[in-house]
């Protein structure tokens, strides 16, 4: 059914089908009868995961990009998410890089995209996550007080994720404190961080990947955290492109500063070994290259990274998962959730379903 209905969707640009299959979504999703359909429909093998003092209803997350705004938490709630990283969110609203800027390879199950951090800033944001809360929380007491037998424990709810980096205009020796910004703002409102310093998309931002830079950014985060009365775990997302010398230096810096945890990986600038037409490939030109072409190189990154610290850092991998297979291989490697988002756009709103049918 759903590669009839892609098949439809493929025949516009990825960010209007985008917009067209999430508001249909967020239309039925806002009648209480389609709702409860739609959640049966989408109801997911509980595989719960503890990790960074969370519990997740299940290991199968959606990573940054696809809900920058926090639009759509209801909507991916019902679809079965044990989590959803919104962002990645800046300090100020900015519109990203011109269109197109996502692209489809089908011949690769992939996409490239050069979004650039489009997102409606952090406080807009902050608000749509505090009225989302307020929601989840009337909901709880309303079941409750109707003695619902199906009453949201904590261990079944949303967990989510903060991603945040830092505005374009913004020259990356003040970086930190568009990183600051982001976190103080949304630390109430969300369970856990994740330092974005490896999209291809903003100019200079991987160079915040070396050491020192990071050892800035992160510490001071870190000190930043230690004043709340509840610290949230903060990881950093690192790209496929690091050489093993560099992913020494951040496994290093992850274990001298006592991080929580580290993500694996985000997109990759390599064009190797692509199906797609080399013409193609250069019409697209630059961008962040997800999907199935970056499954093996996340997957190594994943394993060297659990291998070198004894499995000491806590993984979330991301790169190239869609099937259970493609997330069980992430896990056996060393990670302990794992992020879709490409898959979801190939495979359609029953991947997590399916993935957590196969890893149970």
């Amino acid at each position: 059914m759903y590669k009839f209905i892609r098949s439809i969707l493929f025949l516009f640009s990825p960010e209007t089908a985008h917009k067209i299959s999430m508001s249909l979504l967020k239309t039925f999703c806002s009648i209480p009868f389609f709702r409860s359909i739609i959640s049966k429909s989408f109801q997911v093998r509980a595989i719960p995961a503890s990790l960074l003092g969370l519990r997740f209803r299940n290991p199968v997350g959606l990573g940054a990009g696809f809900d920058k705004n926090a639009e759509y938490l209801r909507e991916l709630d019902a679809l079965g998410f044990g989590f959803v990283e919104i962002g990645t969110v800046t300090p100020r609203p900015q519109l990203g890089n011109e269109k197109p800027r996502v692209f489809r390879l089908p011949k690769d199950k992939a996409l490239i995209n050069r979004m650039g951090f489009n997102n409606d800033g952090v406080n807009v944001v902050a608000e749509r996550l505090k009225k989302w809360r307020e929601s989840q929380t009337s909901k709880v007491k309303s079941e409750n007080n109707h003695h619902d037998t199906h009453l949201r424990s904590e261990a079944s709810r949303l967990i989510i994720g903060g991603n945040i980096g830092k505005n374009k205009t913004t020259e990356n020796e003040e970086a930190w404190k568009d990183y600051e910004i982001c976190f103080r703002t949304l630390h109430p409102h969300v369970d856990f961080f994740v330092v974005n310093v490896s999209s291809p998309n903003t100019p200079g931002l991987r160079a915040l990947q070396e050491k020192s830079s990071l050892h800035k950014i992160l510490t001071h985060l870190q000190q930043l955290n230690s004043g709340f009365e509840l610290q949230k775990p903060i990881l950093l997302k690192i790209a496929p492109d690091l050489e093993w010398a560099q992913i020494d230096d951040v496994i290093d810096l992850a274990t001298e500063i006592k991080l929580d945890g580290l993500v694996a990986t985000n997109t990759t600038i390599n064009r190797e070994r692509l199906q797609t037409n080399e013409s193609q490939i250069q019409k697209i030109g630059p961008g962040g290259l997800s999907g199935k072409p970056v499954q093996k190189r996340s997957t190594e990154i994943v394993q060297y990274i659990h291998q070198k610290t004894n499995g000491s850092i806590p993984i979330i991998a991301s790169g190239g998962i869609f099937t259970g297979s493609d997330a069980r291989k992430k896990i056996t490697s060393g990670a302990s959730l794992v992020e879709v988002w490409t898959g979801f756009i190939y495979e359609g709103p029953f991947i997590v379903k399916r993935i957590c049918r196969e890893l149970s």
